[in-house]
């Protein structure tokens, strides 16, 4: 099978045997497969990942000893517990210590025209949902957790912060409560996605503070991917508010924790999503996705793509990226850390140049998994 690899740093397309199956385990035809920004994290050295990356797809069952998976069109969950331990019995097999993470830990990921998962980890995806939109659903998930971890109220003020795959996905989920809620990013483009649906949005540059009052916020949502998200959440935030953390950052943040033990700020991790509320959100059109899509390339065309998104600083023309030569300074810049690996909102799906061979989404996002 065709796939991407990820060593040292740099990725080829290569030939590579088609994965088998352990007991209880699917083998899966990719149809879609998405581009997170883990993807980039990984390339640039996150966790020394060597392996096929790769997390988000849909895919369709071409073997399972269970007979009426076969054939069925799926989206999965990514991480593989063992089902055994005190953390699977009490139903966080998402934290088990024996796990694998698809295309991030001891799996390979979805950037492959076949995978494997555990047949408990697949979803089957209702025929109203096309492959576009379910390629979303493990993004989605992930934006539907908040909701799983924070009780959220018509009324209540909350603020995300980050306008990425993610922000997005998150605010629409949000928005669905009836909370008062306002959108803060980088991105005029991005954030026109939500204003277009009634969103409050508010573009905020480099050392800008944003112009919502200080304390303003009972929750805010930090997506951004970015020390400065944290601090900007931070000031929003009232006294005994909610801080649900979506990022993961490359470098450390200076936190004043003073300051969370005098407001008795509730801080909450939050990652991986439940995937059945995601699939009735896209069956139902309560959440948009695919304007998130703008873009369509072959797999060996992705090739070149992730090796030149390693390094590129914005990903408004993914396209020309992916196949021109970056200015030197750009690459400087990003190698430099300022907002190298900070995707926008904008996809690019990858279309198979051979029959029944995966097409590949990338939606940017900070990496949640």
């Amino acid at each position: 099978m065709r796939a991407l690899y990820l060593a040292n740093r740099r990725v080829t397309l290569q030939h590579l045997p088609e994965p088998q199956p352990s007991p209880g385990e699917a083998r899966i035809r990719v149809r879609l497969t998405g581009i997170c920004d883990t993807d980039l994290h990984l390339k640039a050295g996150y966790m020394d990942f060597e392996g096929i990356p790769g997390h988000e797809f849909v895919g369709e069952v071409v073997e399972s000893r269970h007979a009426d998976l076969v054939g069925q069109r799926v989206v999965g969950e990514i991480n593989a517990a063992c089902g055994t331990c005190d953390f699977c019995r009490r139903g966080l097999g998402r934290h088990c210590p024996e796990r694998t993470v698809l295309g991030i830990f001891g799996r390979a990921g979805t950037h492959a025209e076949y995978i494997t998962l555990p047949d408990a980890n697949l979803h089957v995806v209702p025929d109203t949902v096309a492959d576009e939109e379910a390629v979303f659903t493990e993004p989605l998930a992930a934006a539907c957790e908040v909701l799983e971890q924070v009780h959220i109220e018509p009324g209540m003020h909350v603020a995300v912060v980050g306008d990425g795959k993610l922000g997005i996905l998150v605010a629409r989920v949000l928005a669905l409560t009836g909370c008062d809620l306002h959108v803060i990013g980088r991105h005029a483009h991005k954030l026109n996605l939500l204003a277009r649906q009634g969103i409050a949005t508010e573009h905020m540059s480099p050392g800008e503070e944003s112009r919502l009052p200080a304390r303003w916020a009972d929750v805010v949502v930090e997506c951004s991917g970015h020390p400065s998200g944290f601090e900007t959440a931070r000031r929003l935030l009232k006294p005994r508010g909610t801080l649900v953390l979506k990022s993961t950052y490359r470098e450390s943040p200076s936190i004043y924790l003073a300051g969370l033990v005098v407001d008795e700020i509730t801080v909450v991790g939050s990652r991986c999503g439940p995937f059945e509320p995601a699939l009735r959100l896209l069956s139902r059109r309560l959440v948009r996705v695919t304007d998130l899509i703008d873009e369509q390339m072959g797999l060996s065309a992705r090739c070149t793509g992730i090796r030149t998104r390693g390094t590129a600083r914005s990903v408004e023309n993914f396209a020309r990226t992916a196949t021109l030569s970056l200015p030197q300074e750009a690459i400087n810049a990003a190698a430099e850390g300022s907002q190298g690996l900070a995707w926008g909102a904008a996809a690019v799906t990858m279309c198979p140049s051979v029959p029944r061979s995966p097409a590949i989404v990338s939606s940017p996002s900070p990496p949640t998994s």
